[in-house]
């Protein structure tokens, strides 16, 4: 996936009230179940059917690593969606989002500031609307850089002009050579 798609995953996984389940066989058996069938897992992981039955009864324990990843990642992707939602739209509409980024950051303003990009650690609690934007922009399969435009969007108005209170005349934030990047709703 993404950077940025990447880490509004963690943060939502983050709200789960019971663990995913760990071992492959299951992870599988959750996988059938959800999928209603042994053909359709075997179709989505792009194994045999017969090597899901085995998986399911037991008889084998330890996949490949490439299955193991495609197999963990679509259990994820399935795993408690009501919670998932419900965390969704807790942050889009009341809580808003966290962002803690160490990234190159600086801004094009009027002649006459230190608009000179610098390295820069910041936590900033982005309001609901920017949550919003970002989940919204994820579920339409948007690009690393359009996430990464909504979040500059943000740092913009709540850490560089603060709600409108300073820095009025700023255009555009550039955020750039992202070292650390971590969500929390």
């Amino acid at each position: 996936m993404s950077l940025f798609g990447d880490g509004l995953e963690a943060a939502v996984h983050k709200a789960f009230t019971r663990p995913a389940p760990k071992s492959a066989p299951a992870q599988m058996r959750y996988l059938v179940k959800q999928l209603k069938g042994t053909r359709a897992a075997a179709q989505l992981l792009r194994i045999s059917q017969r090597t899901v039955e085995r998986y399911v009864k037991d008889q084998i324990k330890k996949p490949r690593p490439d299955l193991a990843a495609r197999l963990e990642r679509e259990v994820k992707k399935r795993w408690q969606p009501q919670i998932r939602a419900r965390a969704r739209q807790k942050a889009a509409t009341t809580g808003g989002i966290v962002i803690d980024a160490r990234a190159r950051m600086g801004y094009t303003a009027p002649i006459g500031s230190t608009d000179e990009d610098r390295v820069r650690h910041l936590t900033v609690a982005l309001p609901p609307q920017y949550a919003a934007r970002l989940f919204d922009a994820q579920e339409q399969g948007a690009s690393d850089a359009r996430l990464q435009g909504i979040a500059a969007e943000g740092l913009k108005e709540v850490y560089f002009q603060d709600g409108g209170r300073r820095a009025g005349q700023l255009e555009e934030i550039r955020f750039t050579d992202i070292e650390h990047l971590e969500f929390e709703l």
